[in-house]
């Protein structure tokens, strides 16, 4: 008899891949045997009637448990790839995501990775301006601004392996020829880079993501750049290997491309997506759906002049045209069919209808196109040309706006713009900008890298702690804020005032016993030569690439009488992302301290400071870490969440309930799918990179 170790199983089950240790190679394989599954009579004596025979009897080893064999028995990887043509930022990465939203909703467990062309390493790196923000992973992964995308949409956490770049596939493939694993072959970009590629797919695909730790059972992957670039040949052809490896039934190809509408002509041209699926056939691949941006909706003769030149049904053409929130994307995909179409392409075990996951998106993009009541927030910042450089602060903004049913009004200000340097050379740009400033509800003071700005941050900070306005600052906007408290709450001021270095002297004069005791302390800072904002001695200067203080970290709160404490939950500690170099030093909090700026939160050694809150403030709170990165649509960040209700002033009657939405508000929530009342809810945007620094002492931060 076969010596498989397989228990007996009943109701037409098939044998399993890889749970056939103990048979010859051949004897044992992953599918039915006999008659009655239609294999017709087996020759006596075959492996296969010996291990049918074996089948039908009792297992002469112990059972596996009826759950751990449903779990190996589920149906194989199906993997879905995202390309796009005709131009880059089509918006493949809101696609990728919004499938894998709609997958999910039907009770999928979804993965997704994000594949970039360039050869650097990661996107820690990058400009702002070259791809937008760089998002942080938990562990401490400086990926592209989609994989936040991802996780938004899906309420997952990936790791950095799922952001794929031609650095990190050549720097994997050098490593192992300098080991010696290709036994002395010539390596080649075929086989050796398209293998590496293929596999670190399949291995990644494998990977958890959701908090149940089971393994996914949909991979979207999103190939950047646009089909026929050069840097992405490679890429190209490790899939047009793969969906033979893969077979037709697990692998899916998605093709966005754009649909141009001339203003001259009025026309919606087809010509750009019939050439783009033209170059994509050419690779080796055929799109099995294709989906069409464009401005405005796209007429049925249009959809019919595709799916005629470009070889596919019209039930395989898909329209997406410019919406008012990214929301909305998700139910313009299902509204067209394409739960029924993968169910049939890739053999999926699911309904042809959604589930609530879905309806919940539903509602709330519905109620963010009825929102009545606005909140604005001054976003003040070096990097405000792009709004993708800002992408999840403005994400994190919206989700919290949405929450209390407020529609988000973002005003992004050039910080350079609010020094005096600006006022001398383009006094029109010094007062616009100051005008928003004055006219926003609340705050907001991101990170950045570089002196270049921090002046203007200084008076925005300045004005929101003077005039008790709502305000967060995030990494260097808490650094910022602690210097500005330095100089004008301290009468602590640098040697220069374009430098915010400690050692400071007294700028005043000498009226009192306090004022002698802060000359006494500031000369004693001028002796010992102590830095306000130090960078962290563990993180070697030299190399830029990856050598910060990155990833989730946990902070505990030193006192329970704090505002954000009681956004958290009321928790003892949270954890949340890091992407920082330096630090307030933390011995000189005391003087702070003294003064009402009372650091509420450290890590868990104490050394680091974490959390600013001011007393006798709204809300004036900064953070050393990066809150938004964690935020989603349905669970806002709380430090967000709190500058939203103190600017609406909303915050205390929020904290009398126990952080609890007031009945009213939770009401218009939940009829916010009927066309009964018409609330309120933020608007996405796109997406990319940010960086942060501040520069004191001549460092950068």
């Amino acid at each position: 008899a076969c010596p498989c170790p397989l228990p007996r199983l009943r109701s037409g089950a098939r044998y399993l891949p890889g749970l056939c240790p103990l048979s010859p190679p051949g004897r044992c394989r992953p599918r039915p045997a006999g008659r009655a599954l239609g294999l017709g009579t087996p020759a006596a004596g075959s492996p296969r009637l010996r291990c049918r025979l074996w089948w039908e009897q009792p297992p002469l080893t112990p059972t596996f448990p009826a759950q751990g064999l449903c779990m190996c028995a589920d149906f194989p990887m199906k993997y879905i790839l995202v390309t796009g043509g005709v131009i880059s930022g089509i918006g493949k990465g809101i696609i990728a995501s919004s499938i894998g939203t709609i997958l999910k909703s039907c009770g999928l467990r979804v993965t997704a990775i994000k594949i970039d062309p360039y050869i650097n390493i990661d996107a820690g790196t990058f400009s702002p301006y070259e791809h937008g923000e760089v998002f942080v992973l938990n562990d401490g992964g400086e990926v592209d601004l989609d994989l936040g995308n991802y996780e938004r949409f899906l309420d997952i956490n990936l790791y950095k392996d799922n952001n794929i770049t031609t650095g990190k596939i050549y720097q994997h493939v050098i490593n192992k020829e300098r080991h010696g694993d290709y036994l002395g072959k010539t390596v080649q970009v075929v086989p050796h880079i398209t293998d590496a590629v293929q596999e670190w797919v399949m291995n990644q695909a494998k990977v958890p993501v959701d908090d149940d730790k089971k393994e996914p059972q949909i991979c979207v992957i999103e190939l950047g750049g646009t089909i026929g670039d050069i840097e992405g040949m490679p890429f190209v052809e490790a899939f047009r290997q793969f969906q033979f490896k893969a077979r037709r039934e697990n692998f899916c190809n998605i093709h966005v491309s754009l649909v141009p509408q001339p203003n001259a002509t009025g026309e919606q041209k087809t010509k750009p997506t019939q050439n783009s699926v033209r170059a994509l056939r050419g690779l080796g691949l055929s799109p099995d759906l294709i989906v069409c941006r464009s401005a405005k909706p796209i007429e049925m003769a249009v959809k019919e002049k595709i799916s005629m030149f470009c070889h596919v049904e019209p039930e395989q053409v898909i329209f997406i045209h410019d919406v008012s929130s990214t929301y909305r994307v998700p139910i313009l995909l299902e509204e067209q069919g394409i739960i029924k179409y993968f169910k049939q392409r890739l053999n999926l075990p699911i309904d042809d209808q959604p589930s609530d996951l879905l309806m919940k998106w539903k509602k709330m993009a519905c109620r963010y196109e009825r929102l009545l009541k606005v909140c604005s927030i001054a976003l003040v910042g070096k990097y405000t040309k792009l709004s993708d450089c800002y992408a999840s602060v403005f994400k994190a903004l919206e989700h919290s706006a949405l929450a209390i049913n407020y529609k988000l009004d973002l005003m992004y200000i050039d910080s350079t713009e609010l020094e005096r340097s600006t006022e001398a050379e383009n006094s029109v740009k010094y007062h616009q900008a100051w005008h928003k400033l004055c006219k926003a509800d609340g705050i907001l003071v991101p990170g950045g890298f570089g002196i270049r700005g921090t002046e203007g941050k200084l008076q925005a900070i300045s004005w929101a702690r003077t005039k008790k306005k709502p305000f967060l600052g995030v990494c260097l906007g808490m650094q910022l804020a602690v210097v500005e408290f330095a100089r004008n709450c301290l009468n602590w001021e640098g040697s220069e005032c374009s430098i915010l270095t400690v050692p400071m002297v007294l700028s005043c004069s000498l009226d009192g016993l306090w004022d002698i005791l802060e000359l006494i302390i500031s000369l004693w800072l001028m002796l010992h030569d102590l830095t306000l904002v130090i960078d962290m001695p563990e993180h070697n200067p030299g190399d830029m690439g990856g050598t910060m203080r990155l990833g989730k970290r946990r902070t505990v709160f030193k006192t329970e009488n704090s505002v954000l404490r009681k956004l958290y939950g009321d928790e003892m500690f949270v954890e949340e992302r890091h992407r920082h170099r330096y630090e307030v030093n933390p011995e000189l909090t005391h003087c702070f301290e003294e003064k009402g700026l009372k650091f509420v939160g450290h890590d868990t050694e104490g050394n680091r400071m974490e959390i600013i809150e001011l007393e006798n403030h709204p809300y004036f709170v900064g953070v050393q870490f990066h809150p938004e990165f964690s935020s989603r649509p349905m669970k806002p960040s709380p430090p967000y969440l709190g500058l939203l209700l103190a600017a609406t002033g909303t915050l205390n009657a929020y904290l009398q309930r126990g952080c609890k939405l007031s009945p009213r508000l939770l009401h218009c929530i939940s009829t916010a799918g009927s066309p009964a009342k018409p609330e309120l809810e933020p608007e996405p945007l796109g997406q990319k990179r940010k960086v942060r620094g501040a520069v004191l002492g001549g460092r950068q931060h």
